[in-house]
């Protein structure tokens, strides 16, 4: 189920008045250039809701990802765009903080525009029924107990053909493009928990040339019933 972020936090709690039971279960999908972490999130969403354990919450399962753009630039009282650059990878050199910060009324620094977008994926993985592809969700949900984090990875070439069927791009092209793309994720994840620290591990990889969408999303629904997440 995708949902209308903005909207679902407004109804759902206020941030200072958040009580759980338990926090999660939240499903973390982090990926490699190419692989369908989306198709695998629908899936899961759906599958998982028609799932009514005794540990269920009354909540639908739903999955999200840009959502979190809005929401985090809802909260520093900026524009979306104002801190797009943070969610593609990029950083502010040292001149460009000091023009921002001069030139704008709200300026925010990136310390604390990703201090932000921790906070609101972190209040959203603590509500449970919850699937949040990258954003450095692993990273940030790692402490829940009711947590799985999952990643999608496949062989480069087999990434780097489909980059290039998706972007009109030669091989060549896609091949550096698929590595460009994954350094920046992992210096996103890096970033919440510091560079090389163990709590940035995955608890399951999966290879998306030689799994299916199906394969992959009814393994991750096995280990939830293991684990009584479910």
């Amino acid at each position: 189920m995708k949902i209308d972020l903005s909207k679902y936090l407004t109804q759902r709690y206020n941030e200072s008045q958040v009580k759980q039971d338990f926090e999660g279960p939240v499903i973390t999908i982090a990926r490699e250039s190419a692989c369908p972490a989306q198709k695998v999130a629908t899936l899961l969403a759906s599958r998982l809701d028609d799932i009514k354990g005794s540990k269920a919450k009354n909540i639908p399962w739903r999955w999200i990802n840009k959502e979190i753009l809005s929401e985090s630039a809802r909260e520093l009282n900026l524009d979306p765009s104002e801190i797009e650059y943070v969610f593609n990878f990029e950083k502010k050199n040292f001149f460009d903080d000091i023009l921002s910060s001069q030139s704008r009324k709200y300026y925010k620094s990136d310390r604390q525009i990703r201090k932000t977008i921790s906070k609101v994926v972190r209040n959203i993985a603590s509500e449970g029924n919850v699937i949040i592809i990258g954003r450095g969700g692993v990273a940030i949900t790692r402490e829940i107990e009711r947590s799985l984090h999952i990643m999608l990875e496949a062989p480069l070439d087999w990434r780097a053909v489909r980059n290039a069927q998706k972007y009109c791009m030669t091989q060549k092209e896609a091949t550096k493009f698929s590595i460009d793309v994954d350094k920046k994720r992992r210096e996103f994840r890096d970033y919440f928990h510091g560079k090389g620290t163990d709590y940035t591990r995955f608890d399951v990889r999966y290879n998306s040339m030689t799994l299916s969408v199906e394969e992959i999303a009814d393994s991750i629904i096995g280990l939830m019933k293991t684990r009584n997440f479910i």
